[in-house]
């Protein structure tokens, strides 16, 4: 059996990680540029501290980063030679429209996006866009405070309106925001939400949710009017919540942090708010800003597929005496003591990937898409950039037998796997580039030095053969 014939094996980047040339051929300034490297930028993704402009004392990576901008056609041409079938990448909203809120778009935004598009189709690449991989013009969180504020589900109107258009037949998959639950925990970064002292931060949240949903369900509508064949997807940050003991409290403690990611899904997917988050609300004093008609357009314009990030597993305790935490995807969690950590102390749980598969496809009964999955690892590459990067080949076969083991044995209906950071990029919860993931080396360092060289890392042939086999040899 084993996956699909048509599965869509690539990698995945977005634009504020990888593309710099942050203030070029009109680009606006964005949220994601304004997330220093250091011990400060959790508070500034979080929204606790306001930085809204570059100051002196800190380093900011995504204004360079590793300059696809400029390099895009060399980057594909490498994806192609691994044989990718898909490319996922980000819009950065703010090439399209610099503050977000003009009636015209950015024709050097939008032509910079086309060739882009065209250099996938040469080889043969389906291109996989998301709409807003975190990207917020500061425009739009300076003057309306970002998705607090409804007027933006209008200006994301008009940027769909306007992409739809312009990509027909370039791009038919597309994905409206990328880990829309990471509003919750990184609120600026996430959605461009700060909050100023004395605020209600979980109303703000909630509410820039609804906005967001509202969002989503508009850009799948004017998505399947411009072109039926377009297919949308939905993304979440997803890893399954074990519970730490068969304790019922903690089995139940396990259930209510996996409902409060699927919350979004549940909406984004079913069409509607589930019961358990209405009452949740009620009981904080939440008020979602829902007005006429906004419960029938999300009945009526659900996503064609669910898609998801998948690192790590997570766990959940009610004793307060169990308080070893490990890092995660911004999420933390306690630690897993049947579990081995990567270097940033990331859970490595490859069974987990086939519990989340099943779960979501559970739950849902759509297609499943894993749009991120990887290693962030140190590599040492030798004087020519070669780096043998036996961990990550690992890492990764041992999470396709798991994807391959929910398609074969559990019935799953997955349609690809795309590789978070294919080419190393800026990590975007610590902005260190000593946190690889790629199958490509990138000559930078945390500091922004170095010449920005590609090499292939040993995972790069590996991953070829793997993409060839359609996943039948994951032999190293």
């Amino acid at each position: 059996m084993g996956f699909r014939k048509d599965f869509l094996w690539g990698g995945a980047t977005a634009a504020n990680q990888c593309e710099g040339a942050y203030n070029l051929d009109g680009r606006g300034l964005a949220n994601v540029d304004l997330a220093p490297v250091g011990p400060d930028r959790g508070a500034v993704i979080t929204g606790e501290m306001k930085m809204f402009d570059f100051d002196d004392n800190h380093f900011y990576p995504a204004k360079e980063a590793i300059d696809m901008y400029h390099r895009y056609k060399e980057d594909i041409a490498l994806f192609a030679e691994m044989g990718f079938k898909t490319y996922r990448l980000s819009i950065a909203w703010s090439r399209i429209f610099p503050k977000g809120d003009e009636a015209e778009p950015n024709e050097a935004g939008l032509k910079y996006y086309e060739d882009l598009f065209k250099e996938c189709k040469k080889y043969g690449i389906e291109p996989l866009v998301t709409i807003t991989h975190f990207d917020c013009p500061m425009h739009l969180v300076e003057k309306y405070g970002a998705w607090r504020s409804r007027e933006l589900v209008g200006f994301y109107e008009n940027l769909c309106h306007v992409i739809f258009n312009r990509y027909k037949g370039l791009v038919k998959y597309w994905l409206t925001f990328n880990e829309i639950n990471m509003i919750l925990h990184a609120p600026f970064m996430g959605a461009g939400l700060y909050f100023e002292e004395g605020e209600d931060k979980e109303q703000i949240k909630y509410q820039a949710a609804h906005h967001e949903l509202l969002a989503s369900a508009i850009a799948t509508k004017i998505a399947h009017e411009v072109d039926p064949e377009n297919q949308v997807g939905c993304m979440l940050a997803a890893g399954a919540n074990y519970a730490y003991t068969s304790k019922p409290e903690d089995v139940w403690a396990a259930r209510k942090a996996d409902r409060e990611n699927y919350f979004f899904i549940d909406v984004q997917s079913r069409g509607e708010y589930p019961a358990y988050a209405l009452k949740e609300m009620e009981r904080k004093g939440i008020k979602l800003p829902i007005e006429e008609g906004d419960l029938e357009l999300l009945k009526e314009h659900t996503v064609d597929f669910v898609s998801f990030s998948y690192y790590s597993s997570r766990v959940q305790s009610t004793d307060p005496s169990i308080n070893e935490q490990t890092s995660g995807n911004i999420f933390e969690s306690l630690k897993n003591p049947y579990l081995e950590a990567s270097e940033w102390g990331w859970q490595i749980d490859p069974l987990g990937l086939r519990i989340t598969l099943n779960d979501l496809y559970d739950r849902y009964q759509k297609p499943l898409f894993i749009v991120e999955n990887g290693l962030g690892a140190i590599d040492t590459p030798d004087e020519n950039g070669y780096v043998v990067d036996d961990y990550r080949i690992e890492y990764l076969a041992e999470h396709i037998k798991a994807m391959k083991d929910a398609v074969e044995i559990d019935g799953v209906d997955l349609l690809g796997y795309t590789t978070w950071g294919c080419i190393d990029l800026v990590s975007a919860g610590t902005g260190e580039m000593k946190k690889r993931y790629g199958f490509i080396y990138v000559d930078r360092d945390n500091e922004g030095n170095g010449t920005l060289k590609r090499s292939k890392k040993k995972s790069f042939n590996w991953y070829k053969k793997v993409i060839e086999t359609n996943g039948e040899d994951l032999s190293n």
